[in-house]
């Protein structure tokens, strides 16, 4: 089942962030530390009650989270240079590692772009770190394609 978060769901929330999280650090050291969240349980408990950020969630049959979409909705922008659209930004989508090859990410995914599409947005973005290549192939399976290439820099290298 997929829903919305609640907030009896902010521990198995919590549990999945550090998932997120480590694969991250594993990936870019120099940016991420290893053992934290990118959210505190506050910044959770406003999260899942900002109609604008909806956080959903998928759930198996004992109501247990295994999965979830932190979603921005961006309205469109004013640009003498581009057409406004409304824009579903795909902030985080997790699946719990035990819970991985059930098919929960892509049902999770369709969720969100229909849910996208009811509320009237033209498209839907989120970034991939560069080295998640497990992520990268998920979204390019799930039709997505690059937008944009955003580059850097390491200037304070050791």
């Amino acid at each position: 089942m997929i829903r919305r978060a609640e907030e009896k769901d902010l521990g198995r929330i919590e549990d999945l962030l550090s998932q997120v999280l480590e694969v991250h650090a594993e990936i870019r050291p120099d940016l991420f530390i290893p053992g934290t969240r990118k959210y505190t349980e506050p910044e959770l408990k406003e999260l899942i009650a900002d109609d604008t950020r909806p956080v959903w969630v998928w759930t198996d049959e004992s109501d247990t989270v295994m999965g979830y979409a932190f979603c921005i909705i961006h309205e469109p922008q004013i640009s003498p240079n581009m057409i406004p659209h409304r824009m579903l930004y795909i902030d985080d989508l997790c699946v719990d590692e035990n819970c991985r090859g059930r098919h929960v990410g892509q049902q999770l995914f369709e969720f969100v772009k229909k849910e996208a599409v009811n509320m009237g947005c033209h498209h839907l973005t989120l970034n991939v770190w560069e080295g998640n290549d497990s992520a990268r192939r998920f979204y390019e399976r799930q039709g997505l394609q690059i937008q944009k290439t955003v580059m850097e820099m390491i200037l304070d290298k050791e």
